[in-house]
């Protein structure tokens, strides 16, 4: 279990190298900055910002072959966990739904100052968002597990991995889905909280 900061570290540093350690410190350090401006994470996690956000987000990269399509993450807000996902593997093509101008204009400087080249921002709601086949589909906060379903349905294949972070309501989330589809998707333990989970599954084809 990682426990503090250090640990958090310690594991994230150990899924790159250390050009990618870098900018993950230039990301929490604008994250801080912007958060004064703007609500983009509870002010009092930044005290904690590697557990609770850096190896919170990274962690999913465990059930990602190392090559991948395109990655979808739904509702980013502050980046999380796509953001974290295109620093710690920039050659995979990430792209972050968010609706809210301010997170728009905020993740649009983050991904040039950083250089984050395969890495794009849809500033439109998920709604008006074209259908694209996804690899992975993320979403950190965005919504309850049979909302996030239906609207993003259309962008999974028979082999779209579903990567939903859930704290803990993971499991009561999970049984409000439908039998046939509870039965798709399980929870694994996260490795940050001891009492939260990641919803995973592969959505059957339709």
């Amino acid at each position: 279990m990682i426990s503090d900061e250090n640990s958090a570290r310690a594991y994230v540093a150990g899924m790159c190298d250390p050009a990618a350690m870098a900018r993950l410190d230039r990301f929490v350090a604008f994250l801080a900055e912007e958060n004064e401006r703007q609500n983009l994470v509870a002010g009092t996690t930044l005290d904690v910002v590697w557990q609770r956000h850096i190896a919170d987000s990274a962690q999913l990269l465990e059930y990602v072959p190392r090559e991948t399509g395109l990655w979808l993450d739904l509702g980013t807000g502050a980046g999380l966990p796509g953001l974290v996902v295109a620093i710690l593997r920039p050659d995979w093509p990430v792209r972050l739904i968010e609706s809210r101008n301010r997170r728009i204009e905020w993740l649009t400087g983050i991904k040039q100052e950083l250089g984050l080249n395969h890495c794009e921002v849809d500033g439109r709601k998920l709604e008006q968002v074209e259908t694209v086949p996804a690899s992975v589909i993320s979403a950190r906060a965005f919504a309850p597990l049979p909302r996030i379903i239906n609207l993003s349905a259309r962008f999974s294949t028979s082999e779209t991995l579903w990567l939903l972070p859930k704290g803990r309501s993971a499991a009561q989330e999970l049984d409000k889905l439908p039998v046939g589809q509870r039965k798709l998707f399980h929870v694994e333990q996260s490795r940050t909280d001891d009492e939260a989970g990641i919803i995973v599954g592969t959505l059957a084809k339709r």
